[in-house]
């Protein structure tokens, strides 16, 4: 996982977002989290089964980051950081 993140790190020319269940921070649950989410100007594309899976552990991580350019992005969604981690490394081919 660690060789994901980093590789991650190299392939983007700016920025680099990591976050883990900042909706705890706030007292919300995943599933409220996600349910704003989806008002989003652009919300994002979560699977329905990885959706299940957030909302059952409360757990959301998100990866923004930035490829190219800073004002190009991709997020991000999951539950697993190592599968975030490879969906986010797909965006690159």
């Amino acid at each position: 996982m660690a060789d994901k993140l980093k590789d991650l790190l190299a392939r983007c020319k700016c920025g680099v977002f990591l976050t883990v269940n900042q909706h705890r921070d706030y007292y919300e649950t995943a599933e409220n989290t996600l349910d704003e989410a989806q008002g989003y100007e652009c919300p994002p594309e979560i699977d329905a089964d990885v959706r299940r899976v957030m909302i059952e552990t409360d757990t959301i991580i998100r990866i923004q980051f930035y490829p190219r350019t800073p004002s190009s992005s991709y997020e991000i969604w999951h539950h697993d950081l190592d599968a975030a981690l490879d969906e986010a490394l797909a965006c690159f081919d």
